[in-house]
């Protein structure tokens, strides 16, 4: 999490173990907390991606979907292959994207994805949802409302 104020959000919510990964240890913190990983889940890209990335033990899969730093990790391919990685990026066909879109919605009417909803903004203020977002000010999902 990034944070003390997301990470206390974490552990309220009974999960264990939390780290911050804006200490610069916190990787080590990983490691002796689980040893490896076997799946990240990388909306940020960058550097701290690669860190993310090196965690995983062998066998290990890595979904990037976002790039809040502003770019992509840095990934070679031979070195996830070597290691027995699976590097997973959006991609696909409209018809796969909307076939997915369908799955993930039908699960969050069945109750089976639960969003954790952070802030709410009335639609006239829409930008400061967005600064919000873009300072990282915000925890799980920002919604406008509209009525």
């Amino acid at each position: 999490a990034g944070g003390p104020r997301k990470v206390a959000l974490l552990r309220g919510r009974g999960l264990d173990p939390v780290v911050d990964y804006r200490e610069p240890d916190w990787t080590d913190r990983v490691r002796a907390a689980v040893g490896g990983v076997d799946v990240v889940f990388d909306g940020v890209g960058g550097s701290l991606a690669r860190a993310a990335f090196d965690l995983l033990d062998r066998g290990g899969r890595m979904l990037s979907f976002g790039l809040a730093s502003g770019a992509w990790a840095d990934l070679p391919e031979e070195e996830a292959s070597a290691r027995g990685v699976t590097l997973l990026r959006p991609g696909g066909t409209p018809d796969e994207l909307r076939a997915l879109t369908e799955q993930a919605l039908a699960e969050g009417a069945a109750g089976r994805l639960r969003p954790l909803i952070g802030q709410r903004f009335p639609l006239d203020r829409a930008a400061d949802a967005h600064a919000a977002i873009e300072s990282r000010a915000t925890v799980g999902k920002t919604l406008l409302d509209v009525r």
